[in-house]
């Protein structure tokens, strides 16, 4: 068969998926969704997207420790020797990602005050586990509300002068972080 004929064949697949992936999606879909494309997408790039689309409307909705078989649990962070505490929180960090959970802006927290809020906040919450291979949920451990610390030892020098100009106020100082991590990211 030649190219072109092999490519009207593909061609003809990528319409065939996107017309089942439509139709599956269209119990999720109501009015006040637009179309997806506007046709200014290419057809396997649509299909990418509406079928990740369909895997976020089909996902279940658990806590992040029962991601996990068995389920995730952790020693109470008050329990952990502070020797220890390390490994321990490594660990953890590499089981996250093994379930494509990334750490963001950690470097603020010390060990003990990291594996806390895996604990405390990350564990226990309800997320959607969409379990596409590059699908990652991104956890940023830091308020929203904290510009003081985001500024401090996140915010470039653009995003620094931006709040500078939107709030007329000095940013604190930039500093290093105190506790630098090379946190893993996406595989």
């Amino acid at each position: 068969m030649s190219e072109t004929g092999r490519s009207v064949f593909d061609e003809i697949d990528l319409l065939m998926d996107n017309a089942r992936l439509r139709d599956e999606l269209e119990p999720y879909i109501d009015e006040s969704v637009c179309d997806a494309s506007g046709g200014r997408m290419p057809l396997k790039v649509e299909n990418e997207y509406l079928a990740s689309m369909l895997a976020w409307e089909r996902a279940p909705a658990m806590p992040i420790a029962q991601w996990f078989n068995p389920p995730l649990e952790l020693p109470n962070p008050d329990s952990i020797e502070p020797e220890m505490l390390h490994a321990k929180l490594w660990d953890v960090i590499r089981q996250l990602n093994s379930m494509r959970i990334i750490l963001e802006c950690t470097d603020h927290l010390s060990d003990r005050q990291l594996y806390t809020l895996i604990y405390r906040d990350i564990l226990p919450s309800c997320e959607k586990k969409v379990d596409l291979p590059r699908n990652y949920l991104h956890w940023r451990c830091l308020d929203d509300a904290d510009d003081e610390t985001w500024l401090r030892y996140y915010a470039s020098p653009v995003e620094r002068r931006r709040w500078q100009e939107e709030f007329d106020m000095e940013p604190p100082p930039s500093e290093p972080a105190p506790y630098p991590r090379q946190m893993p990211s996406r595989g």
